[in-house]
């Protein structure tokens, strides 16, 4: 009997897989629990219709992050912080004050969870920040410390 998957099944599939499963599975365990749909000919073109817009929805997705990508690259990003002797800081920049200078210096839109330095800045100079933008999309950003 073929099924659409409504949520993921251990060690059956994955929510949204067409499968073909025994009819007393079906019956017994996947359908009363609402853990799948048969897969008549209404579904099938539901199932289909969702396969499409998920693609697209993820196209558009893609194109985006590289459009951000595209706009990120070769831009020069300046923090300015208060420091001590020797060009060391009084703490250290972090992912979050980083995304908030690109964020503003830029204009673009950008998750501040995405964005990596590595350890957390604390001299004065040049570091290379990475942001994912997307599973496929990675841009980097240079970040230029300065003094207040």
């Amino acid at each position: 009997m073929k099924v659409i998957l409504l949520a993921d099944v251990k060690s059956v599939g994955k929510k949204g897989q067409l499968l073909n499963v025994s009819e007393g599975y079906a019956k017994n365990f996947l359908l009363p629990k609402k853990l799948a749909v048969e897969a008549t000919k209404n579904n099938l073109n539901d199932y289909e219709m969702k396969q499409k817009s998920d693609a697209r929805r993820k196209k558009e997705e893609l194109e985006q992050a590289q459009a951000t990508a595209e706009a990120l690259k070769d831009k020069i990003v300046t923090i300015a912080v208060k420091t001590g002797e020797n060009g060391k800081l009084f703490g250290s920049v972090t992912n979050k004050e980083v995304a908030d200078a690109i964020i503003a210096q830029t204009g673009l839109t950008l998750d501040k969870k995405k964005v990596s330095i590595g350890d957390p800045i604390k001299m004065i100079g040049q570091r290379t920040a990475t942001i994912k933008l997307h599973p496929q999309v990675v841009a980097e950003v240079t970040i230029k410390i300065v003094e207040a």
